[in-house]
Parts: structure tokens; sequence; C-alpha cells
């Protein structure tokens, strides 16, 4: 690698460590404002984050809506692409070109439909707009992912279970299914880690009225910054990168996600 190559990478990398190295700075900050370096040392703010209604209500509802939002996005994948996989037609393609529309429209367009539906509905402000709402937006990812597995399953395989005597359920739940669950995982795991971290349509179909960490934060910010904001987006880092590493050992994430091996 020439030297130019290095120094490159040495500023990009920088570049996306510095933003982590602050926020971690000002999480751990013993004053009451924002600012880096920190004066003192203190896990305060993590105490707080932890410990206040304020901010424990808005994270359980973040975690609830992503577990739930996230089984129902994965639900509409996998039989979408099973039906994808059997019809093998036009009827298929168009299901899964429905699938991938809510990623091919600006997330303010899908959050402004969802807020005027769910109002329509008489269900605005309630969680379980949001758990819909996340769950369909977010079905895309899951179901590009859960494609390429049926895109492997090997139609060898598939005629030993039906030469043997399986009804079409028996070949889905024993032979398909096990083959497909490293995706599903996979798609699972990354719509719960984006839902959590989702602010404009858990803002647009439920207002304030359900309170996720994301909206927590946001009213944070209107009313005055505390160290707590860095604390909560370290969390949500680690998170993230937690569930990923736990990904990547179970799963070949990478694999998983398209890329190549050579």
């Amino acid at each position: 690698m020439t030297l130019l190559k290095r120094l490159f990478m040495l500023t990009l990398a920088t570049g996306l460590i510095l933003p982590f190295v602050i926020v971690t700075g000002v999480s751990i900050n013993a004053e009451s404002n924002i600012s880096f370096p920190p004066s003192a040392l203190s896990a305060r703010w993590y105490t707080v984050l932890f410990s206040e209604s304020d901010w424990l209500i808005p994270i359980g509802n973040s975690i609830l809506i992503a577990i739930i939002a996230a089984f129902v996005a994965v639900s509409i994948a996998l039989a979408a692409n099973y039906v994808l996989w059997r019809l093998q037609s036009g009827y298929g393609r168009a299901i899964f070109a429905l699938g991938i529309g809510p990623f091919m429209l600006p997330p303010i367009i899908i959050a402004m439909g969802a807020s005027v539906f769910w109002a329509e509905a008489g269900l605005y402000g309630r969680v379980e707009a949001t758990i819909i709402s996340h769950g369909v937006f977010f079905v895309t990812l899951p179901l590009v992912i859960i494609a390429r597995g049926f895109a492997a399953l090997s139609d060898d395989v598939i005629e030993a279970s039906r030469t043997m005597g399986a009804t079409p359920w028996q070949t889905f739940a024993k032979v398909i299914f096990p083959l497909v669950l490293p995706y599903v995982i996979t798609g699972y795991a990354l719509v719960a880690i984006i839902s959590v971290n989702e602010y404009l349509i858990s803002y647009m179909v439920s207002g304030f009225a359900v309170e996720t960490l994301p909206i927590r934060i946001f009213n944070n910010v209107r009313y005055g910054y505390t160290p707590v904001v860095a604390s909560a987006a370290i969390c949500f880092a680690a998170l993230t990168v937690g569930v990923l590493l736990l990904l990547s050992l179970v799963t070949d994430l990478l694999k998983l996600l398209g890329a190549s091996r050579d």
C-alpha cells in the first residue's frame, strides 16, 4: 500500500472514529453541560439513562416496537419470497416489487401517508400503529436478504423431500425453512436495529403519545442539551455493534448480505 493510500485510509478512519470519541467523552463528563474534553469523569449520565422513568419508558417502548416490528417485517418477507419461489411468475415478481416499494419513496412521504391512514382508522397515537408502520416500511431489507436464501436452494434437495412423500408444508417446515433461517435471522436483526433508531415514522404516526428513545432524545434537545443524550447515543452505537458482532458469530454475515468471498 502506497503512502498516499495509507494517508487516505488513516484520514478516513479518523473521521469515522472521532465523532464517537467526542460523544463518549461528553457522555462521561461530570458536568451538566455539553463540553469536550470532560473536566472530570463520571458515569452519572448512564445512571440517569437507566434509572429515571423519563428514559426507561422510551427505552422500553423502542425495544418492544423493534422486536414486534422486526417479526412483522420478516413474516411478510418470508411469505412473499415463498410465493415468489413457488410461482416463478409475474405475480411473484409483482409481490417482490411491492415489497421494495417503500424504500423507493422518500421516508417523509411514507410517514405522511401512514399518519393519514392511522388517523382515519382511529389508531393515531397508538403503539400498534408504530409497530405496523415500522414492519411494513422496513420489509424491503429482509425481503432482499431472504430472497438470496431462496435463490440458493437446491432443486435436488426439494425434489428429494417430495420423492420421500413430504407434503408442501412438511417440505417448507423441515427443508426450506432451516436452509433460509440464517437469512431470516439476519433480516430480523437488521430491521430491529433500524427500528430502534427510527424517528420520523414514529413521530408521524404517534406524535409524542408513544415516546420512543429517538423521540425522547429529540425532546431533550428541544429543551436544552444534557450529557444524557450522549449516553443514549453511545448505547445506540454499542447495541448496533453488539448485535452485528453476535450476528457475525452465528451466521456468515458478509455472505448473507451479498459480499463475495473471492
